[in-house]
């Protein structure tokens, strides 16, 4: 029992780690890039501002590509407890991985690749490399940011949060309202897919803070499952994870 409770409280502190940890370089993008505000500017204005914004601009889109690690082993711990139980899990552990890579590669193209370009653009000499810079951000942007980490990368978190909600909720592990936060927080995200939509067809409806919305309750339900996680006097009246 008393290891079962560590892991539970382990699962809860690279929960809530992992959660914390993403909004503070995101926090700063927002301060110094204007994220996510800058991506519906034109091509020219990002690179230009990406390059003003030198190496610290490079390390925090590095830092925000890769705080989400610790929730990693926590999906995995996660998915492990949850396997006895439920024959849905094991896929839902695969998706949630899968998901946490795909978006820290996409995001990794600012820490890798921009630099390269607005580099590129801002000291070019003729209309023609900057035009070709432009070009080369603009499919890099589609490819690695759009396609792989915001559409793959995203579907996968809100089928993997969907999945993990719909067994808590089976298995009665945790209460009611923590369940609901995780449904309403993926609905809205999945609604934030027609802004990507919207990149390739300019006439496709959007709701502009789907994203923001959607991703701060996403972030917010990790955290309150992991305070709940951690809390083990109370976990010893979960029934569910005690039998795990």
């Amino acid at each position: 029992m008393e290891r079962e409770l560590r892991q539970q409280k382990a699962i809860g502190i690279l929960l809530i780690s992992g959660a914390v940890a993403l909004l503070i370089p995101y926090t700063i993008l927002t301060i110094t890039f204007e994220y996510p505000d800058i991506l519906r500017k034109d091509t020219a204005t990002v690179l230009t501002k990406f390059h003003q914004g030198g190496v610290r601009l490079i390390w925090t889109w590095f830092a925000f590509a890769i705080t989400g690690i610790p929730l990693i082993p926590a999906f995995v711990m996660m998915g492990q407890r949850l396997e006895s139980k439920s024959s849905m899990a094991r896929v839902a552990t695969s998706l949630g991985v899968v998901s946490l890579i795909v978006q820290m590669v996409g995001l990794l193209r600012w820490t890798f690749v921009v630099p390269v370009l607005a580099d590129t653009f801002v000291n070019a000499s003729d209309e023609a490399t900057r035009a070709a810079a432009i070009v080369a951000f603009k499919t890099i942007h589609q490819l690695a940011g759009v396609a792989l980490g915001e559409h793959l990368g995203q579907l996968f978190t809100i089928a993997w949060t969907i999945m993990i909600s719909i067994e808590f909720s089976r298995l009665r592990i945790l209460p009611k309202w923590f369940n609901v936060l995780g449904f309403i927080s993926s609905g809205i995200y999945l609604v934030a897919q027609a802004e990507l939509f919207a990149t390739v067809i300019p006439t496709f409806p959007v709701w502009t803070m789907a994203g923001f919305v959607g991703s701060t309750l996403w972030l917010i339900w990790l955290i309150v499952i992991g305070i709940r996680f951690t809390i083990t006097s109370r976990l010893r009246s979960i029934r569910s994870f005690q039998c795990l």
